[in-house]
């Protein structure tokens, strides 16, 4: 009995020993490495990487388009020939394998697997891509990727410099919003004129808004007068002013990537010269930050200043914007005090300018500066319109 014991007892150690010289890499490999994708989940457009773990005492060989292999539907995803290479992941390392230049090949929503398979061992994997935030995708490709498409190019026209860049940018932008940025000046200007004679419509119709709706109307159409002019050019210029934000604050986010046009394949983002002759245009240090916020504020002071002061007959400085009611004090208590909207219009509209201006990038300061010079001039050119 003894013997029988001893002799399975080798059989055990002669197993053991067997397994350890002959598969001791392939259970190392077996139980440690492990293939699988950065994230359980995407959205578009997405950058999708697969993560090679290697945490044996051996190096992995395995080819990026042969033995990893992405499917979509059950239908493998192709890659070019510059993608598919043979790559080393040496022990104790991790490796990315890398697809965000083709996010293109991830378009379509629903469930990609990873298929992976390395000295006769299987891995697999899965994420869900999805396309959330509708309204983001069209802010995007409507209007941020055309103007940051306009950023760059100017970028390169200009020896790298961001600076010139935004100055341009700013330029075209406020040539093309020209006219409508003219015809609202034009019918605010042309609002303010007309004020006394809507005072009177309300005075004679205070107790009667629907007839005070229809003579509105009335008066607008006989003095050609749209008062959507006066706030719907707004709705235009916000998306622009958010755009020329995010392009700044994300200069510098690799995955702008996906929104280049095709004749940027040699754009590269490290080459960028962010100084503009005495400003760093991605800081906001206090120093920098309030004389560029000050320099702001008093432009768009003078800006605001000139389109609520016009000259009246006897060529004397009058407010014309809201003038005060006289009527009835229950019915005047339902009407905005003018006077409060001049003050926050001229004092408190360039204070609001100076603290948001303060603590934003340099680059936003020279967008926003020379927007309001645009605006100042044209002011003008307004008021001498209104004046003849």
């Amino acid at each position: 009995m003894k013997k029988i014991l001893d002799i399975l007892l080798i059989a055990v150690l002669t197993i053991l020993l067997f397994n350890l010289l002959s598969w001791d890499n392939e259970k190392k490999l077996n139980d440690t490495l492990n293939i699988s994708f950065v994230e359980n989940g995407y959205t578009i457009p997405a950058s999708v990487g697969v993560n090679v773990n290697n945490q044996t005492s051996t190096g992995v060989l395995l080819n990026t388009c042969e033995d990893v292999n992405l499917l979509y539907s059950w239908n493998k995803l192709t890659f070019d020939e510059a993608f598919c290479k043979e790559i080393e992941v040496k022990s104790w390392e991790n490796y990315l394998i890398d697809y965000k230049d083709y996010y293109q090949k991830f378009e379509n929503t629903w469930e990609y697997t990873l298929n992976a398979q390395v000295w006769e061992k299987e891995y697999f994997d899965q994420f869900e891509l999805e396309n959330k935030w509708t309204i983001k995708k069209v802010f995007i490709y409507l209007f941020y990727a055309p103007i940051y498409n306009l950023v760059i190019f100017l970028i390169e026209l200009f020896n790298w410099v961001f600076g010139w860049a935004i100055v341009w940018v700013t330029v075209i932008l406020r040539i093309l919003l020209l006219w409508p940025q003219h015809k609202m000046m034009l019918s605010q200007r042309k609002l303010q004129s007309i004020q006394p004679k809507i005072k009177k419509i309300q005075e004679e119709f205070k107790w009667n808004q629907q007839m005070i709706g229809m003579k509105m109307m009335e008066l607008y159409k006989k003095e050609n007068v749209n008062p959507v002019w006066s706030c719907g050019f707004l709705l235009i210029q916000m998306p622009i002013l958010l755009v020329i934000y995010y392009i700044i604050i994300w200069i510098q986010n690799p995955s702008n990537i996906y929104y280049l046009y095709w004749f940027h394949d040699l754009f590269t983002l490290s080459e960028i010269n962010f100084n503009f002759y005495w400003l760093n245009l991605l800081q906001n240090w206090w120093i920098q930050g309030l004389i560029l916020a000050v320099l702001v504020a008093l432009i768009q002071f003078v800006q605001i200043k000139l389109s609520l002061i016009n000259k009246s007959n006897d060529d004397k400085k009058s407010w014309v914007v809201l003038e005060k009611k006289s009527w009835d004090d229950k019915y005047s208590n339902m009407m905005p005090d003018p006077d409060m909207i001049n003050k926050f219009m001229l004092f408190w509209m360039p204070v609001m300018v100076w603290i948001f201006t303060y603590s934003l990038f340099a680059a936003v300061w020279i967008y926003w500066w020379i927007s309001t010079l645009f605006m100042l001039f044209q002011q003008l050119i307004v008021n001498k319109i209104i004046k003849k």
